[in-house]
């Protein structure tokens, strides 16, 4: 069964994206408070994206982070701005399970193979941002390598996993780019992270179906707060009325 990882986006120290209680009140826009609910509807593990820090290329909103890590007791993911050795390891250092590298790995291969060499292919993986067969870094620079490419150069350093994101159909169309995914899968051989796309069920059940090829997991944002899955009410209700069956944070 895919991994399904809640996606939490923090731009100015505050969420970007907002949830509806059964009620019809919304979540406060704290990260903290959303990363509390999402472990109250037992996510196994977060996915954090610094938006300030991918603008700024430096982390910006990392106090904000760590104060999520020391409130949840799941495993935490975090990628934006990560763009040097000392920033992964300030990262790892505060408790962050997993970082998340793009723009360091095509901008400064060597740096990148520092990281994954001092902390292991369990702490450090790469992102691939992709529009049709081009890859991005730095939010919107085409590097000139397809994703294929990056993906087997990724496999020759030493990486294990990849979190691949075709960026136009995150953005627009909201629907996985599943030759895309099955183009990198067959050729690298990797486990793959799919992030961006679904919409509903039928984009996950469509994806299960590439799990034999090493699609294990997917980071779903727009759809899980726009309670796209029907399991969501039943969700809300029980933190309404506070139900013993779920999760503790």
């Amino acid at each position: 069964m895919l991994l399904v990882i809640p996606s939490i986006e923090i731009k100015n120290g505050r969420c970007l994206r907002l949830i509806e209680y059964a009620n019809g009140e919304l979540t406060n826009n704290d990260p903290i408070e959303l990363a509390k609910l999402w472990r109250k509807e037992n996510a196994k593990t977060l996915h954090v994206t610094d938006l300030d820090a991918v603008s700024k290329g430096k982390p910006v909103n990392f106090e904000t982070v760590r104060k999520m890590v020391n409130t949840v007791d799941i495993p935490i993911e975090l990628g934006g701005g990560l763009r040097t050795f000392g920033d992964v390891r300030m990262a790892l250092e505060n408790g962050i399970f997993r970082t998340v590298i793009g723009s360091m790995f095509i901008d400064n291969p060597d740096e990148a193979k520092k990281c994954l060499d001092k902390f292991g292919t369990s702490k450090v993986v790469l992102a691939i941002d992709a529009n049709s067969c081009k890859t991005f870094y730095k939010g919107n620079i085409d590097s000139g390598l397809t994703p294929v490419s990056v993906a087997l150069n990724a496999k020759d350093m030493g990486f294990k996993r990849i979190i691949f994101t075709n960026i136009l159909q995150r953005d627009n169309f909201r629907k996985p780019d599943i030759e895309s995914i099955k183009l990198i899968a067959e050729n690298s051989k990797m486990r793959i992270t799919v992030s961006g796309g679904v919409s509903g069920l039928n984009d996950l059940l469509e994806l299960q179906n590439l799990e034999s090829i090493g699609v294990d997991s997917v980071v779903i944002g727009r759809a899980l707060y726009e309670n796209k899955f029907s399991c969501q009410k039943i969700w809300r209700l029980c933190e309404a009325g506070n139900f013993p069956y779920t999760a503790r944070v």
